[in-house]
């Protein structure tokens, strides 16, 4: 497939390999150039290439908005995609940054909510003198006013710049009825599990789903390091807008957000022998209801950046 530049330009996904174009023509580009770019990702579904003009990049696949892939100038990727992730669009990406959307593990509806299970589109795309930029929208349709009966927009912008990836996701309320939510960015972290370590969390709330995560068991949080030693699975409540990811490979990864009131960290340790040594997951989340009412909007970013 050829590589094409998508700055200044509007696309839309109509389906799993095809991507209509409604304003301007797009130029063939050789893939070193920096901007944003479209090309045939894992199992034939079309991905988005953002290129900084420092040659940092990021990947996201339309399939489920998932950002699978951010490389640092040096060619290092700071986000792990598990082994066993499948792109046939009948399960989400298992790994890099999925959307947990508009339900946050186990509930009403499907695990995890629609937002990864659904096709996103491209609404904008920017390019700047230190950065690349591309804007996602997800709009209710059959697929999730079946399981959950709303109108809706979600916007989900993606910078990727000289050391840093940042998301801003904005879900507003298109329906004639209120509405609540939660919502995770559900992040794989690269990393040596027994190296790795997040920072910042001392003193939170904690709500401990091991050993039984349908009974967690409440708690506050006393070091000032936590680490992955086993099984974790872990919420915190009113965490702050700054954590410090130690990934026990050589990088330092500071986690700021504004209004992701909540962290979890997870690594599922031996029920996935193959791969749990590899990664561990710090999450932004916001695990209490978000009460929407028509028209009104909710907005929360994350930058991860190289300390």
């Amino acid at each position: 497939m050829a590589m094409v530049s998508v700055s200044n330009s509007f696309l839309t996904f109509n389906s799993p390999n095809q991507l209509r174009i409604t304003r301007r023509r797009l130029s063939p580009m050789a893939s070193s150039t920096t901007g944003v770019r479209v090309a045939e990702g894992e199992g034939n579904l079309p991905k988005l290439v953002l290129t900084s003009p420092q040659k940092s990049e990021a990947e996201i696949y339309l399939f489920g908005g998932c950002v699978t892939s951010w490389k640092v100038a040096s060619g290092k990727d700071l986000l792990f995609v598990r082994p066993d992730a499948v792109f046939n669009k009948i399960k989400p990406i298992s790994g890099g940054i999925p959307h947990c959307f508009p339900q946050f593990g186990p509930g009403e509806i499907q695990q995890h909510g629609f937002g990864r299970n659904m096709d996103w589109s491209v609404v904008d795309s920017e390019n700047a003198d230190d950065s690349a930029a591309v804007t996602l929208e997800l709009k209710d349709g059959p697929y999730s006013r079946a399981m959950w009966d709303f109108g809706f927009q979600a916007l989900y912008k993606v910078i990727v710049g000289a050391d840093s990836l940042s998301t801003e996701l904005k879900i507003t309320n298109t329906d004639n009825k209120p509405f609540s939510f939660n919502t995770a960015l559900h992040t794989y972290f690269r990393a040596s599990v027994t190296g790795a370590s997040v920072r910042g969390l001392k003193g939170c709330k904690t709500l401990n789903k091991d050993p039984d995560p349908k009974n967690p068991i409440e708690g506050k949080e006393d070091r000032d390091a936590v680490t992955f030693p086993g099984f974790v699975d872990c919420v915190y409540l009113d965490a702050p807008n700054e954590l410090q990811f130690d990934n026990g490979l050589g990088d330092k990864i500071i986690i700021k957000n504004t209004n992701w009131s909540d962290a979890v960290l997870w690594n599922p340790h031996i029920q996935m022998e193959a791969c749990y040594r590899d990664f561990v997951c710090v999450e932004n989340a916001k695990l209490g209801d978000v009460k929407l009412e028509p028209g009104q909007s909710w907005t929360a970013t994350q930058l991860l950046s190289i300390s």
